[in-house]
Order: C-alpha cells, then structure tokens, then sequence
C-alpha cells in the first residue's frame, strides 16, 4: 500500500453540527474498546456515560480542547482529538482520540497526525503529552512507542 504524502494530510476542526453527528459514533466505540480490553457492560457503558458528560456537555466539547477530521487530499480518513488534560490552562496534555478508518490504515496517517500533535500541543502551552493506549491495540502500542511515548503506568488483569 502506497504512503500517504503529509502534504495531503489535513486537520480540519470539525464544526458544531460535524461534532453532534461524530460524537455518537466516537461513544460507542469508546464503549466497543473498553469492552474489548475486559471492562464489564456495564463499566463501559458507565465509563461512555462519563466521558461523554465530562467532555461534551450538551454535546459541545469543552473549551481549550481540540477535535478535528482527518483528511487525505479532502478525504475523510478518520478523525483527532486532544486537549489539556485537567480542562484548560494545564501543560499536560493529551491525546484524548485517534482514528483512521481502516480502509486507510498502514499508510503513515497517524504517525504523521501524531507527530503533528506536538506542535499543537507545544503552541496550546503543553510541556508533555500523554494518550492511553488499550493492551489489545499493539499496532498503535508500536506506533506510540516508535515515536517516543514511553509507558507510564501499566494496568493487568486475568479472566478467573
């Protein structure tokens, strides 16, 4: 598969009524991956629950963070959330949210969307960035490691 050109990678803020219409979709899988990684149904729908309330009251996301649609030569791939990680004015940061969809998977998108988020974190006044990443996910384990994220904290579990 041909890589993706970072002149063709857009970040395009999604506008009120993109948000209202991506947030549902982001929710739910939100909600799939905490399954995914071992969370009961009814922790991960809390934790959906939770979320959605923390950082899009009324549907609109908080101030100070950032949600943007993907874009290669104008089309949608996917889409890239990050912000202040205690609300504003903190300098930590954090990756809250990448997607590419997976037909445009392994072409470089997110390595080049993540190594951009350094710059918007760095211009929104953040001295580090974080992300969570679920144990499941080990391509984008690689992917964040390669690109310097070194682990923080590790969470185990075993099914009894």
């Amino acid at each position: 598969m041909t890589q993706a050109n970072p002149d063709d990678i857009t970040l395009d803020p999604k506008t009120p009524d993109e948000v209202a219409a991506w947030l549902p979709v982001a929710m739910r899988e939100y909600e799939e991956s905490r399954l995914e990684a071992g969370d009961s149904a009814e922790a991960a729908d809390a934790a959906r629950v939770l979320s959605e309330e923390r950082f899009f009251p009324g549907g609109r996301l908080i101030d100070g963070h950032l949600l943007f649609t993907v874009r290669l030569a104008g089309e949608d791939v996917g889409w890239f959330w990050l912000g202040p990680w205690n609300g504003t004015g903190t300098e930590d940061w954090w990756i809250y949210d990448i997607r590419v969809y997976d037909e445009f998977q392994r072409r470089g998108i997110a390595r080049i969307v993540m190594q951009r988020a350094d710059a918007i974190a760095r211009d929104g006044g953040a001295k580090s960035l974080g992300l969570n990443a679920f144990a499941y996910n080990v391509p984008a384990i690689s992917l964040y490691e390669s690109l310097g994220y070194l682990t923080a904290a590790l969470h185990m579990r075993k099914e009894l």
